[in-house]
């Protein structure tokens, strides 16, 4: 299953804004500040209200700070934060249409509710009746139950459990090579669902060891072919801590070769194996890609589609990437679809979500990239001028 179809409402930069006929990449691209991230968030949102073990709407709120945090600055009368996805298959054909809305009641506790809940299936691309359709006449007699949602309750979600778990299942991570590599130096607490790899050893360690060593396997045949001094990558626990550790043999003047564990790797190598131990992770939910280019050469960045595109290919993976970029070499893949590519624009009413405008596509169709075709329109911004 995949997101097809992806509607906003209030939500952070967005007033409005819906985006559809959506492939299994997409490519999310704008300036700065112009709610790429808060585009992902909205996709972890779900997760977070679906999520079996300690989620739930209140918290998925209150881990951002509060609904004031949430709801777009440029909402007005209509102060509603609507979510509305399609999830279809990889025929295109939608299969469940799920629909959120919360907000703060206008008397009473400043607790959120929820003003709409919708969970709708489709049969041969046509909606049937709604499972659930909120709020009932019971929770508008007591609105205490409108503080939950009926996706995060399993006496309530045994219809569309396999939407639950399609959304509850989506997997984020920004690796951030310091927080990995100092992590026992810094003593910080390790964010729930981990989104910046602290625990990256620690998900590499709770694999199976017969899948781990084929991942590794794969990641260091990759790794060849850009250092060409690397000999082996593999998984050790440390004999004092028993800490999991990735360690690399370099060809070296001594006859055992040097050896490097990760918090001695650049960062650019420890993004990398991020990436490619995360795309071949299996499953049948979105991953979110946060700006995969930090760090990696551009020779290395421009492969990454072709990558993505082979390993799903060949593990037979049903996973959808969502990937936030503003790499010119990442986007001069030939390969990416158009469909995929998802246009942030800021403006005076909220940022504006757009895919590939008509002159674009022509563009595109006569040859040239997405970086030639779509990025320049992209990333247009003022000239920034600073003075002492």
């Amino acid at each position: 299953m995949h997101i097809s179809r992806f509607k906003l409402k209030n939500w952070r930069n967005f007033k409005s804004g819906e985006i559809s006929d959506l492939p299994d990449s997409v490519f999310i691209l704008g300036p700065n500040a112009s709610g790429k991230s808060n585009f992902l968030d909205a996709i972890r949102f779900l997760r977070d209200v679906a999520k079996p073990r300690g989620g739930g709407l209140q918290d998925a709120i209150e881990r951002r700070g509060g609904i004031g945090k949430l709801r777009c600055l440029h909402a007005r009368n209509d102060t509603e934060i609507l979510i509305e996805v399609d999830v279809s298959n990889d025929e295109q054909d939608v299969l469940w249409r799920y629909e959120l809305g919360f907000n703060i009641p206008p008397k009473g506790n400043r607790i959120p509710l929820v003003t709409k809940e919708r969970v709708t299936p489709f049969s041969k691309g046509k909606p049937l009746k709604a499972l659930i359709d909120r709020p009932g006449p019971a929770e508008q007699k007591d609105e205490l139950l409108l503080r939950e949602t009926h996706i995060e309750q399993i006496s309530a979600n045994a219809g569309f459990r396999d939407l639950v778990n399609f959304f509850a299942d989506t997997t984020y991570v920004h690796l951030v090579p310091q927080l990995l590599k100092f992590g026992d130096q810094i003593g910080g607490r390790v964010i729930e669902d981990d989104p910046f790899g602290q625990e990256f050893m620690s998900r590499i360690s709770r694999t199976t060891p017969r899948t781990r060593d084929a991942r590794l396997k794969r990641i260091e045949s990759a790794l060849k072919t850009i250092v060409p001094q690397l000999e082996d990558l593999k998984f050790v626990k440390d004999e004092v801590t028993g800490h999991p550790h990735l360690e690399i043999r370099f060809k070296h003047h001594r006859p055992r070769g040097a050896r490097q564990r990760e918090d001695q790797f650049s960062d650019g190598t420890l993004r990398l194996m991020s990436i490619l131990w995360l795309l071949q992770e299996r499953g049948t939910s979105p991953l979110l890609l946060e700006e995969p280019e930090l760090s990696l050469n551009e020779e290395i960045v421009a492969q990454l589609p072709r990558v993505m595109a082979s390993i799903k290919s060949k593990s037979r993976s049903d996973r959808q990437y969502f990937v936030t970029t503003h790499s010119q070499a990442l986007l001069s893949n030939t390969g990416i679809d158009p469909r995929g590519i998802t246009v942030l624009k800021p403006s005076d009413d909220g940022s504006i979500i757009r895919s590939v405008s008509s002159s674009e596509q022509m563009a595109l169709d006569a040859g040239l990239t997405a970086a030639e075709a779509v990025l320049p329109n992209a990333r247009k911004t003022g000239q920034l001028k600073f003075a002492l």
